[in-house]
């Protein structure tokens, strides 16, 4: 975070100062808990040295000098045009900077990771769900499925939104608790799907057939029903991935997703949207554009696998 060079616009260039901050950390906690910062970084207009101190002269747009001073100590290194070599460069900021300075291009790429994370484990997370209460219903049949089928209404009739923000406000805010509030409100057409499927192919010869063999309904199930529904699953799967990218980006911009200080395209235009008329448009619509990006792109990949399938 660098609030020197706030707001800047994309194609900004300015000298960048790392300076290391001489953190020692294990191997097991970066493993969990992940890496700390190495280096603090310093826009920067100049640099110097006398003696063994380094002069800084940090960037502002109004020419006040601000000074700081290093030790060569705190580089490990002895000679200016070494430090200057191996901890200045020159860094663009393709997409500029936000109303902290931090990099916008950087933040949208980590926020493709949050997106891509949560679309990802919903999907399984209401695959799993809508696979059991479809089997459940369109296998057995009779009550059971009635029961199925009243759990489906139930959970139809309730706006999607609005049922992920109740389990979200049940389990709390955080990272994993997005994964199953929006995994548990869209298992809902998996199940729909799997029901009419499984319901269908188990009139057809050859499921009467393993029956007579005395094969158990799971390995029927499983090995039989369910490989040859599959590539409905898959579409429905795709479809739930661009819904799950959608809740969560709006969670994330009420303010009950992702937590700051993970970055999340739907944060970020929560943060920004008010700036739109400002001047600063782009901090709001960079992220708004990737988001749309990514949606349409698991639409056109779901309505050309449903091409395939027909």
């Amino acid at each position: 975070m660098n609030l020197n060079i706030q707001s800047k616009k994309p194609g900004f260039e300015v000298k960048i100062l790392k300076v290391p901050t001489n953190l020692n950390q294990d191997k097991f906690s970066d493993l969990f808990f992940g890496s700390e910062k190495k280096y603090d970084e310093y826009a920067i207009n100049s640099i110097s040295s006398k003696g063994k101190q380094l002069f800084v002269n940090i960037y502002s747009d109004d020419n006040n000098k601000i000074i700081r001073n290093f030790d060569f100590d705190r580089f490990n290194e002895n000679n200016f045009e070494i430090i200057k070599s191996k901890y200045v460069y020159s860094k663009k900021f393709l997409f500029g900077t936000d109303i902290y300075g931090r990099d916008v291009f950087s933040r949208v790429l980590l926020g493709t990771r949050v997106s891509l994370s949560i679309g990802l484990m919903a999907v399984i997370i209401s695959t799993i769900i809508g696979l059991f209460f479809g089997v459940l219903g369109g296998y057995f049949g009779g009550k059971i499925d009635s029961f199925v089928v009243w759990l489906i209404n139930v959970f139809w009739s309730i706006p999607t939104l609005l049922l992920v923000i109740a389990i979200s406000l049940a389990i709390g805010k955080g990272f994993w608790q997005i994964y199953i509030a929006i995994g548990c409100s869209i298992w809902v057409e998996v199940a729909r799907l799997v029901r009419g499927k499984i319901k269908s192919e188990k009139e057809k010869d050859y499921i009467t057939a393993v029956k007579v063999l005395g094969i158990s309904d799971f390995r029927i199930v499983l090995n039989h029903i369910l490989p040859n529904i599959i590539g409905p699953i898959l579409i429905i799967s795709a479809t739930n991935f661009a819904s799950s990218i959608l809740l969560e980006s709006g969670l994330s911009f009420l303010g009950i997703g992702t937590q700051p200080p993970m970055p999340s395209w739907g944060y970020m235009i929560k943060e920004n949207y008010q700036y739109i008329l400002l001047g600063n448009a782009y901090l709001a619509l960079i992220p708004g554009f990737f988001l749309m990006i990514l949606v349409t792109s698991f639409i056109y990949i779901s309505n050309y696998y449903s091409e395939i399938v027909k």
